[in-house]
């Protein structure tokens, strides 16, 4: 039986509007991954704490409060932390396109701007996210 690949899909912070990252879960479930929504409002720690618990292969963020370049900065820092560096991060949202190369110093895989389809995204985790041995 083939494995497939176990992503945590997060709401970090004050953000309410949660549609969007519901779209971008349904894409991924739809395309056979298992997807854990962890829902609004979740903390970085509460986020790392459901990827490690749920032995997960990637965390994917949605941010549109403005505040992502200091959710997606601790998230980095408690993956390091908790020795859980194997777990690949992207997101998307509302991110500047200057905060891009920030990001990816970080140690962000995947930034996906206004305007990326479910398509690209599905895509994008299936040639980037390793799958479960």
């Amino acid at each position: 039986m083939e494995s497939r690949i176990r992503i945590v899909v997060a709401k970090p912070g004050l953000d309410g509007h949660d549609r969007g990252v519901k779209v971008v879960a349904r894409a991924l479930r739809d395309a056979g991954m298992e997807v854990v929504y962890t829902g609004l409002h979740q903390t970085p720690e509460q986020i790392v704490r459901t990827a490690i618990q749920e032995d997960a292969a990637a965390i994917g963020l949605s941010i549109l409060s403005g505040a992502h370049m200091t959710l997606f900065a601790k998230v980095m820092d408690l993956l390091r932390e908790q020795d859980a560096t194997d777990i690949v991060v992207f997101g998307g949202g509302i991110i500047p396109e200057e905060d891009i190369p920030e990001l990816r110093a970080m140690g962000v895989k995947g930034i996906f701007t206004p305007g990326a389809t479910t398509d690209e995204i599905v895509e994008w985790v299936k040639t980037t996210i390793p799958t479960a041995v």
